[in-house]
């Protein structure tokens, strides 16, 4: 890449950290993980509750770039809708559950993620998604009003992942 570009695009570039790490969550989120994981180590039909802000799916990320809004604010707003996805399936399993390690893998990778976008500020990103992220972090527990299964909450995360960092960090998905 030429040295001026990035400067130009400024947060509209994928970080290499960022790349690195969605790169791990991807190894992660492989398919067989999570059906054992996520399915299969769970209940039938097993689902937890989460707001409407907390489930992004690739329709949702098609409508905000529609209404312009920057590749990295949608970044932002997938990292916050994913780590509180994964905070949600948490929050219901026992430490000795079977999933609670592979739970707690993700937690850490999200972490590592946070720090990469505690550089960007609520003014970096654009009002709707500013307002999604903080209604997220916001509302009690009564506004939850979503009962969704705990794999649906990865495979949407991993869709979202591949379509936001799928080119910047050349995901190949596999």
């Amino acid at each position: 890449g030429c040295p001026g570009v990035l400067a130009v695009l400024g947060l509209e570039a994928a970080a290499p950290g960022e790349c690195e790490l969605t790169r791990l969550l991807q190894d992660k989120l492989q398919y067989e993980m999570r059906l054992q994981y996520m399915k299969h180590y769970f209940p039938i039909d097993y689902t937890v509750q989460v707001q409407y802000e907390e489930v992004l799916r690739p329709s949702n990320i098609t409508r905000l770039r529609n209404g312009t809004v920057s590749e990295a604010a949608l970044r932002y707003l997938w990292f916050h809708v994913s780590s509180q996805a994964v905070l949600r399936i948490r929050e219901v399993l026992p430490e000795k559950h079977p999933s609670w390690k592979y739970t707690q893998e993700l937690c850490q990778l999200f972490d590592a993620l946070g720090k990469e976008y505690s550089k960007y500020r609520q003014t970096d990103v654009e009002t709707v998604v500013a307002d999604l992220v903080n209604l997220i972090h916001s509302a009690g527990a009564e506004s939850r009003s979503k009962a969704v299964r705990p794999k649906a909450l990865l495979d949407n995360c991993l869709k979202v992942m591949r379509m936001l960092y799928g080119v910047p960090c050349e995901l190949g998905v596999r």
